[in-house]
């Protein structure tokens, strides 16, 4: 599967952004789907996910209850929705995929992911 992230750009701290991942290939509800970041000089780390079924979501704890991911499967699309954001939230942004016959799964780990977007920059200007 191959995926387009999109949607970053400059945003003031308190502003919204929403981030969309179009992915390609007829499977794709079959796929476990992750939003990551990656901000300069730092590891990349968990940000969101979601079960490809279930609708189950999971969440890194410095996003939760600002920050919502949610999926099309119709338009093979996931989006993440930020809000009140941070200027600590600056980072390139990457959706991630991985196929799984877990209606459930919502994988943290980076190793557990398969496809990769090529990241769209959120830069957050206090």
């Amino acid at each position: 599967v191959q995926l387009q992230a999109s949607g970053g750009g400059l945003v003031q701290a308190g502003g919204s952004l929403r981030l969309s991942c179009a992915a390609s290939g007829r499977t794709f509800s079959m796929y476990a789907m992750g939003w990551f970041r990656q901000a300069p000089g730092k590891e990349r780390e968990f940000v969101a996910s979601i079960s490809w079924g279930s609708g189950n979501t999971n969440y890194a704890d410095s996003v939760k209850g600002r920050f919502t991911i949610s999926r099309d499967n119709a338009k093979n699309t996931v989006y993440l929705q930020m809000n009140s954001l941070k200027p600590e939230d600056t980072a390139v942004y990457y959706c991630a995929a991985t196929r799984t016959d877990s209606y459930y799964y919502t994988p943290r780990n980076i190793d557990s992911y398969a496809y990769w977007g090529q990241g769209t920059l959120v830069t957050v200007s206090s």
